[in-house]
């Protein structure tokens, strides 16, 4: 499961590159002889999205790579230090865009062509499409930075609709409102900032091992508690690489019952949970007998 997740991850991803690509062409065509800055602004913000998809795509393929001396639990942690570097190329883009937007506020200009209103709702809803595919690749795959590059298209398809907005605003206001699109662009790069704390804050729970799946807990523990010999579970502790998950579980058995027996209750119910859950990497299962009032690890 983990190897097709990979597959799935790298194709959607290989689908946003050439997505943001071509969007990212037509939209500084339109914005250059349609004298929009914020259709010209989308164009650079879509560019950058571009090489930041393309570092999407070399972090799945990095951390696809099987775990080995060096890295006993893989390289899944490579998933979420690109969205980091994701996160960089949003900020970046986002400075330029209300850099630009600040100067071309201040320098007279043209009211934008009409036509530009058809291309701009047209991609609204390519890149609203776009997030919509990407993200739900990324929760089948729980792929964090596949989730970041979703994100993109959701900024992308907010910095056009705030475009759309704003030379609506300069068209039919007329003389006057010649710097509509610019503010609307200077407010996209607000929402583009926004998006990029929506996408750093999970990546960076992922990285610093926060608990973040009540769910999964709950599901380990029932089934758990189906493992003959298994009285009870303890601790149960997750932590997300790359696409897979890691288990630390403490499980009461009979305290009466021999290291070996509580050995084979303890691989009889890794199998079971591996077998059900193929989206756990690994478990380390810890025996807790049951009559043990002085734990080295309480009880919760």
């Amino acid at each position: 499961m983990e190897n097709q997740n990979h597959k799935n991850a790298i194709k959607a991803s290989y689908l946003s590159i050439l997505g943001n690509a071509l969007l990212a062409i037509i939209k500084a065509v339109t914005g250059i002889f349609g004298n929009s800055y914020a259709l010209i602004a989308d164009a650079i913000e879509s560019t950058t999205d571009v090489f930041a998809s393309l570092l999407v795509l070399f972090g799945l393929k990095y951390s696809s790579r099987p775990a080995d001396e060096n890295h006993p639990y893989g390289h899944g942690k490579a998933e979420p230090l690109i969205t980091f570097a994701v996160v960089g190329f949003l900020v970046i883009s986002a400075t330029i865009i209300a850099y630009e937007s600040i100067e071309h506020i201040r320098t007279p200009h043209k009211i934008p062509e009409s036509y530009t209103l058809i291309v701009l709702a047209a991609i609204v809803i390519t890149k609203e499409l776009f997030y919509r595919f990407i993200s739900k690749k990324s929760d089948e795959t729980k792929s964090t930075s596949l989730k970041a590059d979703a994100w993109h298209h959701r900024s992308d398809a907010i910095t056009s609709l705030m475009a759309f907005i704003g030379i609506s605003i300069a068209i039919f206001m007329g003389k006057g409102y010649e710097t509509a699109d610019d503010w609307a662009a200077l407010l996209a790069s607000g929402f583009i900032l926004y998006n990029a704390y929506l996408i750093l804050r999970p990546a960076l729970g992922e990285i610093m091992d926060e608990h973040l799946y009540d769910d999964m807990v709950e599901e380990i523990r029932t089934l758990s508690q189906k493992e003959p010999g298994v009285i009870e579970t303890e601790k149960c502790f997750i932590r997300k690489t790359g696409m897979t998950f890691h288990v630390d579980l403490h499980v009461i058995v009979n305290g009466e019952i021999s290291v070996t027996e509580g050995h084979e209750i303890a691989h009889n119910l890794k199998n079971r949970l591996l077998t059900a859950m193929p989206e756990i990497a690994d478990i380390l299962i810890h025996i807790e007998p049951e009559d043990t009032e002085h734990s080295e690890f309480p009880r919760i």
